[in-house]
């Protein structure tokens, strides 16, 4: 790829690789460049298309523990507003000056 756009790609090519691990950062490095070579791409916005698919092929997702984000039931602390009764539940005390307001004496 010696054109003009190819320190574009480049830079394409090294921002999509940034988010893997290293042994996953060549893997993805060598396959881009074959894929790149055989898409025979116009510019950067047709190598992204064709980048990014491959990219989320080696991309794998850091499990919710190791980010010290569990999601689920029990994963959250208690807290008396969710331990509470919900917000505009119904209240003995919930009308009574409607209720009295025109009230026959």
């Amino acid at each position: 790829m010696a054109t003009s756009w190819s320190a574009e790609i480049d830079d394409l090519l090294i921002e999509l690789a940034a988010s893997l691990t290293p042994s996953q950062r060549a893997a993805f490095e060598a396959a881009a460049r074959a894929a790149l070579a055989a898409a025979g791409c116009s510019g950067c916005g047709a190598a992204y298309r064709v980048l990014a698919p491959l990219q989320r092929g080696f991309w794998d997702p850091p499990s919710d523990w190791s980010t010290n984000a569990p999601v689920g039931v029990g994963s959250r602390k208690p807290s008396k507003l969710a331990d509470g009764p919900p917000i505009g539940a119904e209240d003995p005390r919930t009308g009574g000056r409607d209720r009295h307001r025109l009230r026959a004496v």
